[in-house]
């Protein structure tokens, strides 16, 4: 019976210091591995997002990145991809100006080479 209070006195006792190790350094821990992930996420290789800056003047494959579709892509499409990336990124619920007209420069052109194509 002692043996066993012994054993539970000892077992007690690591997860406490344990606990208190962790306490301490988790920060830093923390951080490290943060940093490793951010570093493996952000590399491309499970990012969908397109890296880089935007073109001086847009292009047709640009636009579509923008939106999400094909450049050669259905009226019905262009606008369903518009409006649910509108609704994410509009300036009225906090998104930026500046990605909205570029989203809207976006559906604009798409929009007036799909109009030239049907002619």
């Amino acid at each position: 019976m002692s043996s066993m209070l012994v054993l539970a006195g000892i077992g007690m006792a690591a997860i406490g210091f344990g606990g208190r190790y962790l306490a301490k350094h988790a920060p830093a821990v923390g951080a490290t591995v943060k940093r490793s992930m951010d570093a493996s996420l952000n590399s491309g290789a499970f990012s969908k997002y397109y890296k880089g800056g935007f073109e001086a003047k847009m292009s047709k494959r640009e636009a579509g990145l923008i939106l999400g579709v094909s450049p050669s892509a259905n009226k019905n499409r262009l606008k369903e991809a518009h409006k649910r990336i509108m609704i994410l990124n509009h300036p009225d619920k906090g998104g930026s100006p500046y990605l909205a007209a570029k989203i809207n420069e976006a559906k604009d052109l798409l929009d007036s080479t799909g109009k030239k194509q049907g002619k």
